[in-house]
């Protein structure tokens, strides 16, 4: 079951919310130091992790999907937002070079189908990043936050589950040692409990972050999607966004 979107934007925009944005943010720019030139779609709520990928990829679209909702990321900026199933994108095949997968894979009832998405709209080389929560961590049973809610996942079923739909993973980042409080004490030690996890409690992480590859043999052909119901989703992308919200970043 999809968490209210508005209860996503207003956790990212606590004091708290803004630590777990760092963090995560930091891992990943550690597994994409430098994407300019490079089309990016990112799958979710995704918004809070995207800034300095904003500023560098030569195309950014962020699906968010459809039984959710969808918030635009700005007023001051130009639309990048769009509304669509997670598992019927409106992209074309090998459009894309790397896809980001945010607060989807713990909610949606299509995983299969959202990573043969993604798998179809990367190129070649094309790159996946997936961050889920860790099942064996404090985030995962408190509901008041989105790492809570939904399927977890662990270390091993992560790579399985990349593996089992064509994909290689290559790197795994644990991140997220921080406990899921507001106490001024532990959001102001964040950077302290990070070190101290990575070094002795990796297993223990709220959240995953785990990088992989296209492969691109075997592939399992997927339901042909007509030309003329992609560009119908497609719409939105190439139209201000007519929602009244907007997500901070």
């Amino acid at each position: 079951m999809w968490p209210d979107i508005i209860l996503m934007r207003d956790f990212y925009s606590t004091s708290l919310g803004y630590v777990v944005r760092s963090i995560i943010r930091g891992r990943i720019r550690e597994l994409w130091p430098d994407v300019r030139g490079k089309n990016v779609m990112a799958i979710g709520y995704a918004t809070p992790f995207l800034r300095p990928i904003r500023e560098e990829a030569e195309r950014l679209v962020v699906v968010m999907p459809a039984d959710q909702g969808a918030l635009s990321w700005s007023r001051k900026t130009p639309n990048v937002v769009t509304l669509a199933d997670e598992y019927q994108l409106p992209i074309a095949d090998k459009a894309i070079d790397y896809v980001l997968l945010t607060h989807t894979l713990e909610y949606t009832p299509h995983v299969k189908e959202v990573l043969r998405e993604a798998w179809r709209v990367l190129n070649d080389g094309g790159r996946l990043i997936v961050v889920v929560p860790n099942r064996r961590s404090l985030w995962a049973s408190v509901e008041k936050t989105p790492f809570g809610q939904g399927m977890p996942y662990t270390n091993t079923q992560i790579k399985s589950l990349l593996r089992e739909n064509m994909f290689t993973p290559i790197h795994i980042r644990n991140c997220l040692f921080v406990p899921p409080a507001k106490s001024r004490l532990v959001i102001s030690t964040s950077s302290v409990w990070e070190k101290l996890g990575v070094r002795w409690f990796r297993k223990l992480s709220g959240a995953i972050v785990c990088e992989a590859s296209k492969q691109v043999y075997g592939a399992i052909p997927t339901e042909e999607v007509a030309w003329s119901e992609k560009l119908k989703l497609a719409r939105p992308l190439m139209q201000p966004s007519k929602t009244t919200h907007s997500s901070s970043d």
